[in-house]
């Protein structure tokens, strides 16, 4: 039996301040005040969307604009016309021409619990 991909989507009209957890993948096209939790699935914040919130996600693409910070298991995009103002900590980063961010990156490698140095130059 073939899984199937749930996919949730919050229109251009609906405002949500809160707290969104969830285990499928959510399109947002709106506006977001709080936190979204999706530790599992992916995450997409699109073009006409605003989010005012801290964002935890398996994979975040960013079309639209966001303040606050990310935080990825998998791959943070930057897409064209996006603008990000916050924290990424991801274990990948993708950065499109015409994409404005501003604030600190931090990435790391599955499994290795966070630390900041290479391997090279760990005693």
């Amino acid at each position: 039996m073939a899984v199937e991909s749930v996919l949730a989507h919050l229109g251009k009209t609906i405002i949500v301040r809160g707290e969104i957890k969830g285990s499928e993948d959510l399109v947002i096209e709106g506006r977001i005040e709080g936190t979204i939790s999706l530790t599992e699935s992916r995450l997409t914040i699109g073009p006409t969307a605003v989010a005012a919130a801290d964002l935890v996600a398996r994979d975040v693409l960013v079309l639209g604009q966001v303040q606050g910070n990310i935080t990825a298991t998998g791959r943070v995009e930057l897409r064209a016309g996006s603008n990000m103002v916050g924290d990424i900590r991801a274990t990948r980063l993708s950065v499109e021409d015409n994409a404005v961010f501003r604030g600190k990156v931090d990435l790391t490698q599955p499994g290795k619990n966070g630390a900041n140095e290479p391997e090279l130059f760990q005693r």
